[in-house]
Parts: structure tokens; sequence; C-alpha cells
């Protein structure tokens, strides 16, 4: 659960910041700016695989770029689906995806790793060359 509200909470974080520096993307408050990150999550897990797997010939034919048109219709569908979330166009959403991803990154960098929980096993190290 812990790993699931720290995501949670840098989406919200980058989206804000989104909102913040981009004249194209608003959010009018902060009930928006929560359902907002949990709808991109949910956008970005479920609906997001589908469209890449639909539109990779395109995103082959233009070596990757149309990747970040992708990207942005992801994020407008997000948009759509919540009040008080609004995008201006295609290329204010495209903008937005890519700063959301950019600050995400960022402060992930920040995140401390998750720690495993599996048993440390000791291996020995025999030398068997010859002398």
């Amino acid at each position: 659960m812990r790993p699931f509200l720290a995501q949670w909470f840098t989406t919200a974080l980058a989206l804000s910041t989104a909102a913040w520096v981009l004249p194209g993307v608003t959010i009018s408050s902060v009930p928006a700016l929560a359902i907002g990150a949990t709808v991109l999550g949910i956008v970005n897990a479920v609906v997001k695989p589908v469209l890449v797997i639909l539109t990779l010939p395109l995103t082959f034919l233009t070596l990757g770029i149309f990747y970040f048109v992708v990207n942005g219709i992801a994020f407008s569908l997000a948009a759509w689906m919540v009040p008080g979330f609004t995008v201006s166009s295609l290329w204010w959403a495209m903008l937005g995806a890519g700063l959301v991803g950019f600050v995400s990154m960022f402060i992930g960098g920040f995140r401390r790793p998750h720690r495993r929980r599996h048993s440390q096993v000791d291996v020995d190290v025999i030398d068997v060359r010859p002398s």
C-alpha cells in the first residue's frame, strides 16, 4: 500500500506542476487534482498499453515519434474523465504528459528504493585456479 501511495503522491505533485507551468493544462481544485492523479494512473495502466499496441505500426514508421501522441491522447483522456481537469488541445496534452513524466522521474530519483524482504544467502567463493 505504501508504494502505491508514494506513486500516487508523486503523480499528483507532477500533475500540479504541469498545471502550474503550462497554461493549456488547468486543474480547478485539490479534489480534482487527487482524482486526476488517480484517473491518470488508471489510464496509464489500462488504456495506454492498448493504445500502444494498436498504434505500434505507426509508431514504428515514425521511429517512435508517434509515442508522444499516444501519451498526449492518454493524458487528454484522463482530463476528459475528470471534472475540473482540463486540457486545451492535443499539443498541451502532449506537453503535459511529457512534463508529468519528467517530474515523476525526477521525484522518483529522490525516493528511497523499495527494500526486498528476501533472506540473504551467503555464498563462499573457492578459488580453484592452479598456483
